[in-house]
């Protein structure tokens, strides 16, 4: 694994844990917007609340240094960020935004108390337990579409069961990818006399396969 903190990525992070210290550094902007005569900030906002905060950029030699503190990120709502960065000319404060996009940050497992799992994975468990006839006392307030979990058919059941799993298998997926080791939670499991792709749910303690 990659020291992140001595080895600088040239990319802003896809995913960030609320605590961590996440450092990049853009290398492609100097030739246009100087450091010297030029500052670059990055303005992050989370959805749905609005709530943002800025992050400006040190000079490091002829490239952009951008450090998010463990300090900084450790107060920050998980969530999904919203980002601009632009550069700001220090002679008469003229602005250009230069790259926009958008990251995660991810709970702080040994702070919160929030539920680790992410939405596809907690609609998966909700509906297996309406299969397996041992329905959560909460599954009443789950939805999809407007539709209670309870008020639906089992085909219906079984349709979004089969969607949530593709979706968490593609989180699983690039989970393994973001490690950079090909390791996680998806592994080859029998099923019958077919070997075929699928995870381990610890949740539950049962294999599932994936895409049915």
């Amino acid at each position: 694994m990659t020291n992140v903190l001595t080895t600088v990525q040239e990319k802003i992070p896809y995913t960030i844990y609320s605590g961590d210290t996440a450092i990049w550094k853009i290398t492609d902007l100097n030739t246009d917007y100087s450091n010297s005569t030029h500052t670059l900030s990055y303005y992050f906002r989370l959805e749905s609340t609005g709530a943002g905060f800025t992050v400006n950029a040190s000079a490091d030699n002829d490239d952009y240094l951008i450090t998010l503190s463990a300090s900084t990120t450790a107060g920050k709502t998980a969530g999904i960020y919203h980002y601009i960065a632009y550069v700001t000319r220090a002679s008469d404060s003229a602005r250009v935004t230069v790259d926009r996009g958008q990251i995660e940050v991810k709970p702080n497992l040994a702070s919160s108390s929030a539920d680790p799992r992410s939405h596809a994975k907690i609609m998966i468990d909700k509906i297996e337990s309406l299969l397996e006839g041992k329905a959560d006392k909460d599954v009443s307030s789950y939805s999809i579409a407007g539709r209670s979990l309870n008020k639906m058919s089992v085909q219906e059941l079984l349709d979004w069961r089969t969607h949530y799993r593709a979706e968490y298998n593609r989180e699983l997926a690039k989970m393994r990818n973001e490690n950079g080791d090909g390791s996680g939670n998806t592994i080859k499991i029998s099923f019958g006399n077919t070997a075929t792709l699928g995870y381990y749910d610890h949740h539950r303690n049962r294999k599932y396969k994936i895409g049915n």
